[in-house]
């Protein structure tokens, strides 16, 4: 593809952890139990929630669709793995609903996006290396990319390549959006890098298009769906807690 990420935005906020969404005029730092809702134009904070009293465990990532937040949530890093999908009302950030995965046969869910093209749910499920992180065999070749309907029925799924699984580094995928060209934006743990994937014509495990180098760390990533004409992604620094916007071209 040689393509390449030009920085464009860069906000420092109180705590940026696992990930940012971004909607029309804001977007959402999403930590552990926390969420804070910015202005996307000056950074300012408008909103906050804290999910301690819900219970909540560990938020990975979001996105945003017609109005609601919706945020992988799992119990990261305790087992057996379990998962949820928490919603929130964008306008309030009040806490709207939530759907259980329980413990699911794929892992611990990491991101979700939904592709208004194939009118499909696509969720992404980790496993991780580390012995202390997996309480069987299943190490980060495991790490899977499920597609459900829109009543979260699993319907077919896929894995990642070789080559992915080792520059994973023992971790497993940890963000991902998809692009306007259909094509799957996948993150790492740690690696400033998008991962450019697609659906195999047949077969079981997702083709790698392209690795793109992007100043971010890894963690949840979301594409601002509100530009028109370009692709346009929203990720973290968490180091420097640090939320930045760039592109790709």
């Amino acid at each position: 593809m040689g393509q390449q990420a030009k920085e464009l935005t860069v906000f420092t906020v109180p705590k940026a952890q696992q990930a940012v969404a971004v909607d029309n005029d804001h977007f959402y730092v999403i930590n552990n139990k926390t969420i804070t809702k910015h202005d996307k134009k000056s950074g300012e904070l408008i909103a906050s929630f804290d999910g301690t009293s819900l219970g909540l465990h560990h938020m990975n990532s979001g996105m945003v669709y017609r109005g609601k937040l919706y945020c992988a949530h799992s119990n990261f890093p305790e087992l057996p793995m379990t998962s949820s999908i928490e919603v929130f009302d964008t306008g309030t950030m009040k806490h709207e609903s939530s759907y259980s995965l329980g413990i699911s046969v794929y892992g611990s869910l990491t991101w979700i996006d939904y592709d208004e093209r194939r009118k499909q749910w696509y969720m992404g499920f980790a496993h991780y290396s580390d012995e202390k992180l997996r309480s069987d065999e299943r190490d980060n070749r495991w790490t899977t990319l499920v597609q459900c309907d829109r009543n979260w029925n699993s319907k077919q799924s896929w894995v990642f390549p070789e080559p992915l699984i080792e520059a994973f580094n023992g971790y497993s995928n940890s963000g991902g959006s998809i692009g306007p060209d259909g094509y799957f934006y996948c993150t790492g743990h740690d690696n400033g890098e998008l991962y450019v994937l697609e659906i195999p014509q047949s077969g079981y495990t997702l083709r790698h298009i392209a690795t793109i180098p992007a100043p971010i760390y890894g963690q949840g990533v979301a594409i601002d769906r509100s530009i028109k004409g370009a692709t346009v992604f929203y990720g973290i620094q968490r180091a420097e807690n640090k939320v930045i916007s760039f592109d790709i071209h």
